[in-house]
């Protein structure tokens, strides 16, 4: 296995082929982990949520940054939309652009969020800021925190010069934010968190009285599992999601207890699957560019098979999320507020 993968790192190995050891990866962990009657699968949920409450909020959030987020933000520019949404988009026509996915996804979190101009409002996680930026331009009235762990992602966003928005480096395990807000929005972040109930709690001290978070997360619609390279090889744990985790679509509801869990929202897996294949297809064109960034800090060698990397990792994650016409794994929008 060792050397199949090796090849397909290095672009040995066609495109057709890696997606077809990927399909067979996935169909391998459902029967793996989808044989138990219901009773069972729920009270492996429950064991798997009581396990996280004796974990810290984060863990390895140094690998995590080296992995994604201390990552030069040009080569982001290589394969996402001009938002650097690092995260799905929302495709409503067959020939929408990754452009107005992203756009439109920004949209429909703004609206399932509640939020208007005026209001105090934190993002936690907030990437590149997609979603930040977004806000500030939309709100210009209201005052927006945002939370990274990485000092680049700051420098990038803080390079855009928003009055109205202030960006925090910080660990979740440490941070404490001055003052309350209206809403807490939350982007592809919980799946790096470990102990969401602590984390629900410290939300919770956080708002104001009638204030809300609103979640956006990727999850299996039952199963949850960590990327923690345990039991063989975990490649997706070593080269990009180090001790992350696949939450089942039910977790967070299970690990809320001091927020009332107002309303779930599905989106199908088809949409970050087009995402994906839009990454894909963006950096096979800007392939040149991004390999002199990657060579940049890496050397020419191992540019070339961090290069192939971030290619399986785009088929990997596209067929997941494509698997059963996207029902499977998938997209969660949770509102939730005060009691």
């Amino acid at each position: 296995m060792h050397t199949i993968i090796r090849w397909a790192e290095l672009g040995r190995l066609p495109d057709f082929i890696i997606r077809q050891l990927i399909r067979t990866l996935l169909r391998a962990r459902l029967r793996q982990e989808g044989t138990l009657p219901f009773h069972d699968r729920l009270a492996t949920l429950l064991q798997f949520r009581d396990a996280l409450h004796n974990e810290p909020i984060a863990c390895a959030t140094d690998t995590a940054n080296e992995q994604h987020y201390e990552v030069p933000a040009d080569l982001f520019q290589t394969f996402m939309g001009s938002h650097l949404k690092y995260s799905s988009g929302f495709w409503q026509q067959p020939d929408t652009t990754l452009e107005e996915s992203e756009k439109k996804m920004l949209e429909i979190t703004c609206q399932r969020a509640q939020l208007t101009d005026g209001q105090q409002i934190l993002e936690l996680g907030c990437g590149w800021g997609s979603l930040s930026l977004w806000m500030a331009r939309t709100y210009p009235n209201a005052t927006i925190t945002a939370v990274s762990n990485s000092a680049t992602q700051k420098a990038y966003i803080d390079a855009q010069n928003m009055p109205n928005l202030t960006v925090i480096t910080a660990d979740m395990n440490t941070f404490q934010p001055d003052g309350q807000f209206d809403r807490v929005v939350s982007i592809e972040m919980f799946e790096h968190m470990r102990n969401w109930h602590q984390l629900l709690q410290h939300i919770d001290s956080w708002l104001l009285p009638n204030g809300a978070l609103f979640i956006h997360i990727f999850v299996h619609r039952e199963l949850a599992y960590l990327f923690d390279g345990k039991g063989g090889i975990n490649w997706m744990s070593e080269h990009f999601f180090k001790e992350g985790m696949m939450p089942a679509e039910q977790l967070l509801p299970l690990c809320n207890q001091h927020l009332v869990t107002e309303k779930i929202w599905r989106v199908n897996g088809t949409h970050y699957a087009r995402t994906l294949r839009a990454w894909l297809e963006k950096i096979d064109q800007n392939r040149k560019a991004a390999h002199t960034i990657l060579e940049r800090g890496l050397g020419k060698h191992n540019a070339q098979l961090q290069f192939g990397r971030w290619r399986i990792f785009f088929m990997a994650c596209e067929e997941l999320f494509g698997f059963n016409g996207g029902n499977e794994w998938y997209v969660g929008h949770y509102r939730l507020k005060k009691r």
